[in-house]
């Protein structure tokens, strides 16, 4: 059995480190409590820009503007090395970590951001950054399109974990390449909730035949920073929830094993037989021998996102 905790907490907003410490602090009272694997919500560090789902793209450019500054100044840069205290926590405690983040561009621009969710491992290594395809809606404002050379189910001794991010979990045929790749363990950062969502993810469980975990985002309006701009017509009421979380762990027979955890700060932690997604798929294993590759045939583009150069 696999013990397994998904974290539901609030970042601390536009604050890189102080998201990275509070991980930190969490993975070691979970490790304490024998969990193996630790999950974090999408964008958990720097936080999910909530505020987009109600600012005008047009009007509120100058607000767009100051907080864009500010995700920019306390985004992750891989590359700088800030994610090794989170790596170093992996190491210590002996646990894989998926947590979601606001990532920033450093091969190209500098200026892009991205939603990007990594598998660290036990041993603190790095195993995949997965930037998310396509942001949805308002998002894309906020974030860039991600590749494929993160979409792949990495080999960990816990079973074989991938991941996709919210609403990316609506497009098959990104479903189709995890599956394709033998998922035991299926992980949706998300800052989707409520009933449709949860029965999506049944949906994703019976269909993958693995285990569907989602980390959901429980954000309320006292967890936004006082000096976010415009922050008293945004959020006028203190005490709202913004976002429930609605954190689930679903098994691969669709039947739901804990949660979901609404509208509360909080952990679910529950032990899963990762043995259980390779049997369910006894009598339809969608990518093996349900599948009609002589009729069906799909192709991922894994090559890296490269920037325009001038040809002369």
């Amino acid at each position: 059995m696999t013990q397994i905790a998904v974290i539901q907490h609030a970042p601390v907003m536009l604050a890189r480190e102080a998201c990275i410490s509070k991980a930190i602090g969490l993975i070691a009272e979970v490790a304490a409590q024998g969990a193996q694997l630790v999950i974090f919500p999408e964008a958990f560090i720097g936080g999910y820009p909530a505020w987009i789902w109600r600012m005008r793209p047009g009007n509120d450019w100058g607000s767009y503007e100051a907080i864009h500054a500010r995700m920019l100044d306390n985004a992750v840069e891989i590359t700088r090395g800030d994610l090794q205290p989170l790596q170093d926590a992996a190491r210590e405690h002996g646990v894989v970590v998926v947590c979601g983040m606001n990532e920033r561009d450093t091969e190209f621009s500098r200026a892009t951001l991205y939603n990007s969710c990594v598998v660290i491992g036990d041993d603190g290594q790095l195993l995949n950054c997965h930037r998310k395809l396509m942001p949805t809606n308002p998002e894309r404002m906020v974030w860039g399109f991600g590749d494929a050379t993160g979409l792949r189910v990495i080999d960990t001794p816990l079973g074989r974990i991938g991941t996709l991010i919210c609403w990316e979990n609506y497009m098959p045929l990104a479903r189709f390449a995890l599956y394709a790749q033998g998922v035991d363990i299926y992980i949706a950062p998300t800052y989707d909730s409520g009933d449709d969502w949860q029965q999506s993810l049944q949906h994703i469980a019976r269909e993958g035949g693995c285990w569907t975990i989602s980390a959901g985002v429980q954000l309320n309006a006292s967890d936004m920073p006082e000096d976010l701009p415009n922050i008293d017509q945004l959020y006028p009421d203190k005490q709202e929830n913004i976002n429930p979380g609605d954190s689930v762990i679903v098994a691969p027979d669709g039947s739901t094993l804990a949660g979901p955890l609404h509208a509360q700060s909080g952990v679910l932690m529950a032990d899963i037989d990762v043995d259980q997604a390779a049997r369910s798929r006894r009598t339809r294993d969608v990518a093996g021998h349900y599948a009609r590759p002589d009729i069906f045939t799909l192709q991922i583009n894994e090559q890296a996102q490269q920037p325009l150069r001038w040809v002369k």
